[in-house]
């Protein structure tokens, strides 16, 4: 089913409304929600609206709370989320890190007591968009098993990077496992078999059954008593040099829950459930022309795109997909999986709201 992505805000905020969110909060996580549904990025999108409400149900997030500023330099700052979502907490540590980049040319934000903050490169394009390039990182469940394991230790810990280039701004956007956990979600709603050897068992045997291996997913990030298996680190396997995820994977862990002074990603299944998240940006401009760089970046991407490829194949630079899809989708609608649909008219009949109508 495709709909149009304003109907799919407003009852994003609708919904966010009836939670108990400040208007202008709801509008900012119906905004990352969108922006990543138009993108093509599903596993971030609308189908993670049942799992925040079970999370708000639970006590988890906290609606009420706000994020505050705990502590402040000219080039730095720490914001508590106070166990409210990680949306609003990131934007509020990336808007504060901006106005020091645009000081200084640098600042560095943390945040602590957070939770799930959808993709990290909504963040990096706040960045962009004030002229900037940017990071964001975060921590989440414990879902990776490192090299070598039989459970899960690591987050799947997002990292994004974003840089000026034409006609769009280079987004990475990526887990440091081979996949996010949102796509095992995707697949699981959607019946499909794992395509790539993304999950393994307690005996480090990969899984293909989307079922299964939601299961152990899902049993490794909200149960305490582990029972085996999880994601695989970038690469996969030792011989395709998984230690380097993992290695990946450590660093955000030390930038997110050891700076913060949280949780790690193994203890955010115990005491607090709290995710960490750290945002970053810079102003090019100290180094050099902007439009210089700008043109030197995006003479680059163009080399790449354009070497010798494998026929009827596309050389996709990192925010390539991102950008035709939000052309596509901002036209046509957002497609929108049958099971999240259906998940989607149960909070709107427990709320008594409208559903989205199909486009």
């Amino acid at each position: 089913m495709r709909i149009n992505a304003e109907d799919e805000r407003n009852y994003l905020q609708t919904v966010f409304d009836k939670l108990g969110f400040r208007k202008e909060d709801g509008a900012l996580i119906a905004d990352t929600l969108v922006d990543a549904d138009l993108r093509g990025i599903s596993s971030h999108g609308i189908q993670r609206l049942y799992w925040y409400r079970s999370m708000i149900n639970d006590g988890i997030i906290v609606p009420q709370n706000h994020a505050k500023i705990l502590k402040e330099l000219p080039g730095a700052v720490l914001v508590d989320a106070n166990q409210n979502m990680g949306h609003l907490a990131a934007s509020l540590a990336m808007d504060k890190v901006i106005e020091k980049a645009k000081q200084i040319g640098v600042g560095i934000g943390v945040v602590r007591n957070s939770n799930h903050f959808g993709i990290a490169g909504y963040y990096v394009r706040k960045a962009l968009d004030a002229g900037l390039s940017g990071i964001a990182l975060t921590n989440t469940r414990p879902l990776v098993v490192p090299t070598n394991a039989t459970e899960a230790f690591l987050g799947s810990n997002a990292f994004a990077f974003g840089f000026p280039a034409s006609p769009h701004p280079f987004v990475f956007d990526g887990a440091t496992s081979v996949v996010a956990g949102g796509k095992i979600q995707l697949a699981d709603k959607k019946g499909i078999e794992l395509p790539g050897n993304w999950v393994v068992d307690k005996n480090r045997q990969v899984v293909k059954d989307p079922k299964e291996a939601e299961s152990i997913l899902a049993t490794a990030a909200f149960e305490e008593e582990q029972k085996g298996g999880g994601l695989l680190t970038l690469g996969g396997s030792e011989v395709n040099s998984n230690y380097k995820g993992m290695g990946n994977s450590i660093v955000v862990e030390i930038l997110t829950g050891i700076l913060a002074q949280g949780s790690i990603s193994a203890d955010t299944n115990t005491g607090k459930h709290d995710f960490s998240q750290f945002v970053f940006a810079f102003d090019p401009a100290f180094f050099g022309d902007v439009e210089t760089l700008k043109a030197n970046a995006t003479s680059m991407f163009n080399r790449i795109r354009h070497l010798n490829h494998v026929p009827g194949k596309t050389i996709w630079v990192p925010g390539d997909r991102e950008y035709k899809n939000l052309a596509e989708n901002q036209k046509h609608g957002v497609d929108i999986d049958a099971k999240t649909i259906e998940q989607m008219r149960e909070i709107a009949d427990d709320l008594q709201i409208e559903m989205p109508a199909e486009v």
